[in-house]
Order: C-alpha cells, then sequence, then structure tokens
C-alpha cells in the first residue's frame, strides 16, 4: 500500500518549527550587533553592521541547509523509498545578493531633505525611527536568505533524486493570501512547466518554480514515487474558495482569491 504524505502531517509540523526556532535564533543575534550603528558615524558603522550580518547570515543558512537535509532524509525513510540518496547542500547565498539586501535595507537611515521629491516618509523621521525600521526591513530580508538556503536544498534534492516525483508547499494558518494559493496547489512543484509556467507567464527559470518572500515561514514537503499527496483539511478550503471565487477569473485570481479570504477564510 503507497504510503501517505500531506502538507499538514506531523513532520512537516515538526521541520516548519525547526525554521522557526532557527529565525527565532537568527533575530536574537540580529539584535545583538545593531548596537554596531553609530548614528554620527553611519558611512563607517554601517559597513562594519554588514560585515557581522553577513557572517550571521553563512551561520544560520548552513544550520537552515543541513536541517533541510535532514529533514528530506526522514521524509524519504518514512516513505519507504528504496535505494540512497545523499541531499546536497544548497549553496551559501552569494556575497553580492547580500550585501545588496541589506543595503536596501539601511538606504533609509540617511536623513533626506523634504523638499526633495525622492524623500521617503521614514527618511524624515528621527533616527531611532529610522533604524528601526531599517531594522525590520532587514529581519525579513535575512531570515529569507536563511530560510531559502533550507528550501533550495528541498528543491534540489527533489529535482537530483530519482525516487523523487515532485514537491508541495505548507503554509500556516494565519499565512498571506499568496502562500496560501500556492500551498493549495498540491504537489505540483518540480519544474516550471510542472508548476505552471504555460499558464503565467511570471514564471522564468527553475529559481520561479516556487516563490518566496520575506518572513515568510513557508516549507516545502518532499513526495516520492508511488506515494501519495493529501491536501490538509484547511489547505483542501483554501483550494475551495479559489475554485469557488477566483478561478473562473482570468488575470485577477490573486486578486479575487485575497478577497474571497478576507471575507470567508
Amino acid at each position: 500500500m503507497a504510503s501517505t504524505t500531506s502538507d499538514g502531517s506531523a513532520s512537516a509540523g515538526r521541520w516548519r518549527a525547526a525554521q522557526l526556532g532557527v529565525t527565532r535564533l537568527l533575530l536574537r543575534d540580529l539584535r545583538g550587533v545593531r548596537r554596531l550603528i553609530d548614528q554620527s558615524k553611519l558611512q563607517a558603522t554601517v559597513p562594519t553592521w554588514i560585515e557581522a550580518v553577513a557572517a550571521i547570515i553563512t551561520r544560520y543558512s548552513e544550520l537552515s541547509a543541513t536541517l533541510a537535509a535532514d529533514f528530506y532524509d526522514g521524509e524519504r525513510v518514512a516513505a519507504g523509498v528504496p535505494g540512497t540518496f545523499t541531499v546536497p547542500l544548497a549553496d551559501s547565498p552569494p556575497s553580492e545578493q547580500v550585501e545588496s539586501s541589506l543595503r536596501w535595507s539601511t538606504k533609509d537611515l540617511w536623513p533626506r531633505d523634504a523638499t526633495d521629491s525622492a524623500t521617503t516618509a521614514v527618511q524624515l523621521e528621527q533616527f531611532d525611527v529610522r533604524l528601526e525600521a531599517a531594522m525590520a526591513k532587514a529581519d525579513g530580508a535575512t531570515q529569507k536568505l536563511v530560510a531559502d538556503r533550507g528550501r533550495e536544498t528541498l528543491r534540489q534534492a527533489v529535482k537530483a533524486d530519482p525516487q523523487a516525483v515532485a514537491y508541495a508547499r505548507a503554509a500556516a494558518l494565519g499565512a498571506c493570501a499568496f502562500c496560501r494559493l500556492m500551498a493549495s496547489r498540491g504537489a505540483v512543484y518540480r519544474t516550471a512547466e510542472s508548476a505552471g509556467r504555460d499558464a503565467n507567464e511570471q514564471f522564468s527559470g527553475d529559481a520561479s518554480v516556487v516563490k518566496f518572500h520575506d518572513n515568510c515561514h513557508c516549507a516545502i514537503i518532499p513526495v516520492y514515487r508511488g506515494q501519495r499527496f493529501e491536501l490538509s483539511p484547511h489547505a483542501r478550503e483554501w483550494d475551495r474558495i479559489y475554485r469557488e471565487y477566483a478561478a473562473p477569473y482570468p488575470g485577477d485570481q490573486l486578486r479575487r482569491f485575497r478577497r474571497a479570504i478576507a471575507e470567508h477564510g
């Protein structure tokens, strides 16, 4: 009898809990290096802060990838998959990507002229407000970089393992409408074609097969040959809402799904 897996399985819940644990430790360490930023010496201290955060990202992204590999191995054993497979750990995020993300996060730290049309509302605030806004953006960007390495490890494993056929997305009950919609699609993810590139011109390249945003805690759930995937009760309800309120309206489906979730979810 074929085994069954689900985005709502106990192991999926433990995997998401492990991801959240990594995020909590990551954010704790990020708070610890905020003191490196000196208002009177932004040009000198922001690069020092970026260097410190980059080291934190390296450390926690390695942990994220290792935990992902352990999860994949456990799911493979639970599915009774024959043969052996060594999960390749995804590469760390490129230093250029890390630096670009952190510079984007801190661009509003510097005060600007109120008469400049390019000045943002945050740049007109006091420094402590600007710092909090910058650190909130940095927390989100950093969380994504770390979580993505674990998710990419799983995605690459599914692509390389001859016994894996697809993966699904597991989203929390409080996830955004986009994540709920992606999770409701089930085990369709492996290639851009299977995920819907032919139906959505926004898909471009393998990296676009599954999209995540800052502060996203969705997990990837592997599905193996001969295994049956079942949507969790809440994902089935999201799928019902999508089919009833959004599916008949091409080009406007996400907006209608978001509205239907707010009204009925």
